[in-house]
């Protein structure tokens, strides 16, 4: 029975929709930022477009459009689509989407294309469901997923699917669409005219780490929350650094600040300055800066500045990495904070860099010596014949474990590349070295002279 006061049914306005969603690409054409995987002539594209798709696994960051390319192989494909979230699905929905795609590859010859969001989420048992049907050709699984398909997905499941990898987007890329969605009418903000700095648009681009969705829907909040009674909405850097309550710092990714910045953390490392150390990790972390470039420079710089006058060095530093790759932002910036620390605090030295740095410039300097006859193998009786091996002695059944045998070809006898200094465990380096180059010597004295 119908009330008096019900409502009729009114279709949904387009503009109540979440601005990420009214965006979401509707062709190839429109996606932006994964040209390497959509560009014209690209195998992926060709196979979407020409309805031959396989079995794909997507991975990738949030908001990379992964999704979108779901929803756009649906519009395209002549084979039947399903739609799966594996956060809302259980096997016995999938057995049963599993019996309806057997029966219609047998009645009508027709694929279906089942499409699992989030497919990291299925255990095992709900991804083995998939398997049979992926085998006998009635699907084409498309799994998107932002973890790492190796460890997420059943391995006989991976084996029959082809894994395509979508990036971050870019800032350039990112900027593309906010400006896209501020510039279309008919599913943006055009229509509100807002005026957007370019400035406060690139500042967007970078809090949103390489997340479209993120991206506009920050675009939307600080379009909403301009002033506008005046005229239309102007969203601008002090906008927004009171919208986000925190100051929008001065820092361009791929420009002098970013050097300027990195070297400065660099450098404050190398003086032993903890405060200012964790001062400009801090500027890139919080400028948004990639955590993992930052991890990358500390890894060199344990090596570089720190190299054996601490060997934990390389070991704490590796394991920040590692932690920020695992976490992700921003439970990882404490990581970072912890490594560049300790690199400040540690002693330094650079003679691994050194002795590196003269070791290659003597390899790419001087003719290429072949390796002394004594320390080639000598796995077949020619080599024997040949005398390779002959002469080599083995240091462990030395009581110092240690022989005077020389390793260096015969030009470069006596050079010395790595010298440690007397600092950390180079100390120790050092002390061993002297000893064992003492031994050297003593025994070369009294072996009998060899004859000219």
């Amino acid at each position: 029975m119908t009330s008096l006061f019900d409502e009729p049914e009114r279709p949904l306005d387009p503009r109540t929709l979440p601005l990420p969603e009214r965006m979401r690409p509707r062709t190839l054409d429109e996606i932006v930022g994964q040209e390497a995987l959509l560009g014209r002539g690209r195998p992926l594209r060709e196979a979407i477009e020409r309805d031959l798709l396989q079995s794909i696994i997507l991975w990738g960051p949030p908001g990379t459009g992964k999704t979108t390319l779901a929803r756009i192989i649906a519009d395209v494909t002549r084979a039947r689509f399903i739609a799966f979230s594996a956060v809302l699905s259980g096997i016995k929905e999938i057995r049963e989407v599993m019996a309806e795609a057997e029966a219609e590859r047998r009645r009508h010859g027709r694929r279906t294309i089942v499409f699992i969001d989030e497919i990291h989420r299925f255990n095992k048992a709900q991804q083995d469901a998939f398997l049979p049907r992926v085998e006998a050709g009635d699907i084409v699984l498309i799994g998107a997923t932002t973890e790492n398909p190796s460890f997420e997905v059943n391995a006989a499941l991976l084996s029959r699917s082809k894994v395509f990898v979508l990036q971050p987007l870019d800032e350039a890329a990112l900027v593309r669409i906010l400006e896209q969605a501020v510039a279309d009418e008919e599913r943006g903000l055009g229509r509100q005219a807002p005026e957007v700095t370019p400035e406060a648009l690139a500042a967007m681009a970078r809090l949103s780490s390489g997340d479209a969705r993120s991206a506009l829907n920050l675009l939307h909040l600080a379009v909403s929350s301009a002033p506008q009674a005046t005229g239309p909405a102007r969203v601008d850097l002090p906008l927004l650094e009171s919208m986000m309550q925190r100051r929008m710092l001065l820092y361009d990714k791929g420009g002098e600040q970013h050097f300027n910045i990195i070297s400065a953390l660099h450098k404050s490392m190398r003086n032993s300055d903890p405060d200012a150390s964790v001062y400009w990790l801090a500027r890139m972390v919080e400028a948004g800066e990639d955590p993992l470039y930052i991890a990358r420079r500390l890894v060199r710089f344990a090596s570089e500045d720190v190299g054996n006058a601490d060997p934990q060095a390389l070991t704490v530093a590796v394991a920040a990495k590692e932690a920020v790759h695992f976490l992700g932002m921003p439970e990882g910036n404490t990581a970072l904070a912890q490594a560049a620390l300790y690199l400040a605090t540690a002693p330094k030295s650079h003679a691994v860099y050194a002795a590196y740095t003269a070791a290659a410039e003597a390899a790419g300097r001087d003719v290429a010596e072949p390796v002394p006859l004594h320390l080639r193998n000598a796995p077949t009786r020619l080599m024997q014949q040949l005398d390779y091996g002959k002469g080599y002695q083995y240091a462990h059944d030395d009581a110092e474990a240690v022989t005077d045998m020389d390793c260096l070809p015969e030009r470069l006898r006596g050079r010395q590349f790595y010298t440690p200094p007397e600092r950390g465990f180079e100390k120790e380096i050092k002390r061993r070295l002297d000893g064992w180059n003492a031994i050297k010597r003593e025994r070369r004295a009294q072996a009998p002279r060899r004859e000219e």
